[in-house]
């Protein structure tokens, strides 16, 4: 990768520190002691992402009582789509966003969520299958690990669930029929992201070797075919979105196998040249679908943010040159 490509160049023009301080820490290699990285990184908290995403935090109330008035909250429940305190963390981490009290404030809200008698006691087991929309934990375990929280008895928990629901196939699944066997690609991506980020922090073995069998599901797949016919599962995965959300496409599986060391595995070449054959002339990528509206459009599926919905898209580019530098495709 150099310093005179055109989409290099692109993103270190961004006016959000944290574009530039990925682009030079992550396709760059630059030192982290550098001046540049060290103005970047001193800046991420004053972007304008990071700013919108953490505003209202603490202010409001909302119809549970259970979350209403958590400092960390946002007023509404922390699951609700997609400005609840469960969607921001994970847009904040993907920001860089790392050890911040508002965000750490912001993920004990999830965890008092996710760990409650109420919500354990949804959680069903039928067939000798654990169904669950493990989308959830597994973010929430992926979040909490980069905000430095694993020494949390509720971040443990979240880990050890994981392990324990996982199906025999590698992913998970909340299909409630007793004869679904097959693990749904939505609900296994988040849970292989945030098994890799706890235990790339706490060594912790079990988790990994259930990462591993969750990579290998994917892997088995070549991400988006099916293991019996080799067709093609379902055309949208092909499609680059940003955020995700719980959703799944093939660049964002493919950030996730780059996390777990698994992108130059010969099974992902069919989704690194499906991606490659995406780059516009000018070396960008843009979104070309989308899991969010803005909020002068609609009143559901409203992010706080504009994630950019038409020309180049600056997270996706910087995800698709992660992952092609990953993979060894660029130097």
């Amino acid at each position: 990768m150099k310093c005179d490509d055109h989409a290099i160049e692109w993103l270190l023009r961004s006016q959000d520190p944290v574009v530039r301080y990925l682009t030079l820490t992550d396709l760059l290699n630059a030192p982290l002691r550098s001046h540049q990285v060290v103005a970047a990184r001193r800046a991420i908290a004053d972007g304008a992402r990071v700013r919108a995403l953490l505003t209202g935090q603490g202010a409001g109330k909302q119809k549970s009582k259970s979350f209403g008035t958590h400092p960390g909250g946002f007023g509404v429940h922390p699951y609700k789509k997609w400005n609840g305190a469960h969607w921001r963390l994970v847009s904040l981490v993907e920001l860089g966003v790392t050890r911040d009290v508002r965000a750490r404030a912001a993920a004990d809200q999830v965890l008092m969520w996710l760990t409650s008698d109420k919500h354990r006691a949804r959680i069903k087991k039928i067939s000798g299958r654990t169904r669950r929309c493990a989308s959830q934990e597994g973010n929430a375990l992926a979040v909490c690990s980069r905000l430095g929280m694993t020494d949390d008895p509720r971040v443990r928990y979240l880990a050890r669930a994981l392990v324990e629901w996982q199906w025999d196939d590698g992913g998970w699944n909340c299909d409630v029929n007793p004869r679904a066997h097959h693990s749904s690609f939505y609900e296994s991506l988040a849970p292989l992201w945030g098994l890799v980020e706890y235990s790339r922090v706490t060594q912790d073995r079990e988790a990994w070797r259930a990462a591993d069998r969750a990579a290998e599901f994917f892997l088995r797949h070549r991400l988006f075919r099916s293991e019996k016919t080799g067709e093609v599962i379902e055309r949208a995965w092909l499609k680059l979105h940003y955020p995700l959300y719980y959703h799944y496409d093939i660049l964002q599986a493919l950030v996730i196998l780059a996390r777990a060391g698994k992108v130059r595995d010969p099974r992902v070449c069919d989704a690194l040249d499906i991606v490659e054959s995406k780059r516009q002339p000018d070396g960008t990528w843009h979104a070309e679908a989308f899991y969010w509206k803005p909020i002068s459009q609609a009143r559901s599926n409203v992010d706080v943010l504009d994630w950019g919905r038409s020309g180049a898209n600056e997270m996706i580019t910087l995800n698709a040159l992660r992952v092609l530098k990953a993979a060894g495709r660029v130097e």
